[in-house]
């Protein structure tokens, strides 16, 4: 076991911007409104089983296809910096439409563990070890469980233009976070080569 600080609190920070549960708050709350009840429990449980279950098989499925870590961590790095940019500027690159029903499909999938989060737990494979990834993956679940259970308290104190400020800052991070990503597997595809 390589438990180690610095790669959960990382690890846990780069799930935290990409699901940006904080972000999807006013969905949430959409949602809330027109079914009456979103299932908080279920859905935090399946993302948790999805994250954890592609961190384990992701890889192998990749190697199935002909593709390495070191190429899908580069090709999630993309993804971080466009999830970035759409968080920094407020803009839509390519989220999907506001879903219909609070079941755990919209919220579990692609709500919390969407396509951004599954490529940043590969990309984050390709750099940390997995039982780091998997506590990171465990606090991110609890703190969107609370979120999904308090979000009209959250928006109360925040605010529009508080969650927005999160937004944010939280788009900045991840968009140094894509950097190093890009920086450092470029340099390990190009040192073994493409």
């Amino acid at each position: 076991m390589n438990f180690n600080f610095k790669e959960i609190a990382t690890a846990g920070m780069i799930l935290f911007a990409v699901i940006d549960i904080l972000g999807s708050i006013p969905i949430i709350l959409s949602l809330r409104k027109k079914v009456g009840h979103v299932q908080s429990e279920k859905a935090s449980i399946v993302a948790a089983c999805i994250m954890v279950a592609f961190l384990f098989v992701g890889e192998s499925i990749l190697s199935l296809i002909g593709i390495d870590v070191n190429s899908f961590a580069v090709a999630g790095a993309f993804i971080i910096f466009f999830l970035a940019i759409e968080m920094i500027l407020g803009i839509s690159l390519y989220k999907d439409d506001e879903p219909e029903t609070a079941s755990i499909v919209p919220i579990a999938f692609p709500l919390i563990a969407g396509a951004g989060t599954l490529t940043s737990i590969l990309s984050l494979r390709a750099e940390y070890h997995v039982e780091n990834i998997i506590v990171a993956i465990i606090i991110n679940v609890i703190f969107v469980y609370i979120v999904l259970k308090s979000s009209a308290k959250i928006e109360g104190i925040l605010g529009k233009n508080g969650l927005n400020i999160i937004r944010k800052v939280f788009g900045v991070i991840l968009m140094a976070i894509a950097v190093k990503l890009f920086a450092t597997n470029i340099n390990e595809l190009l040192t073994h080569g493409i």
